[in-house]
């Protein structure tokens, strides 16, 4: 896999339709993916999670796509966005640019295409991006990298499933932080919390030593998890 296909992007679109078909031709392309029905939805999840690029709808209810984008470019927020509209005029994708979206791309698309513009930007900022700057958590001697999504032991990659590599991914955003389960459970798509219970008991044998007595997974009795890195 490139560094593109192990990128984590976010839908924000009002159309459910279009974010689950935008999701499902994503996903089977390589890429993470999870979805905002609207920019107050988008904010939340930012919150949470680091993501790679935005695809960003135009046209929605409240808030919409050039708003969105201007208000994050003004906090200095240079997540690469992918502006999705049905308005192909000129002056539309120039109002897209000057509120500081990457590209843009007129409905209907090629989904082909879609793949095609998301891999350009990606490799742009790839490219663009400071050597060096990678994060990662350490357990002891397991190294998690932030950027790249891999658990790693002396040299060994220890093997994550999707919701495993999700989990981790939210809690070493948010680490040191309380995280619920309703909350995991939401970024995850995972509709059973208690599911999320189980998939945090495999993700503990990955990372503890011992993953009935965790030092680096808390539970936090009644409400979720802490992750607690060295």
């Amino acid at each position: 896999m490139t560094d593109q296909e192990k990128s984590h992007i976010l839908v924000i679109d009002d159309d459910t339709r279009l974010r689950k078909l935008l999701r499902r031709y994503l996903t089977e392309n390589g890429f993470i993916v999870s979805e905002a029905s609207n920019p107050s939805e988008a904010r939340h999840l930012m919150t949470c999670i680091k993501f790679d690029l935005l695809v960003l709808d135009v046209m929605m209810p409240g808030e919409n796509g050039y708003s969105f984008a201007k208000s994050l470019r003004e906090k200095a927020d240079m997540i690469p966005i992918l502006m999705l509209t049905a308005m192909g005029e000129l002056q539309d994708r120039i109002h897209g640019l000057e509120s500081g979206v990457d590209d843009y791309l007129s409905k209907p698309f090629d989904p082909k295409e879609l793949i095609l513009r998301i891999n350009s930007i990606l490799r742009r900022t790839f490219m663009l991006s400071p050597k060096g700057t990678e994060e990662s958590l350490h357990f002891g001697d397991i190294i998690y990298d932030k950027e790249r999504g891999t658990l790693e032991q002396k040299g060994e990659i220890i093997s994550l499933t999707s919701v495993e590599n999700d989990l981790l991914k939210v809690l070493a955003q948010r680490a040191g932080q309380e995280v619920s389960r309703e909350e995991l459970a939401s970024i995850t798509h995972t509709e059973n919390e208690r599911t999320i219970d189980v998939q945090i008991n495999r993700l503990r044998k990955k990372i503890e030593q011992d993953s009935k007595n965790p030092r680096y997974l808390q539970t936090i009795r009644g409400k979720g998890y802490l992750l607690l890195p060295d």
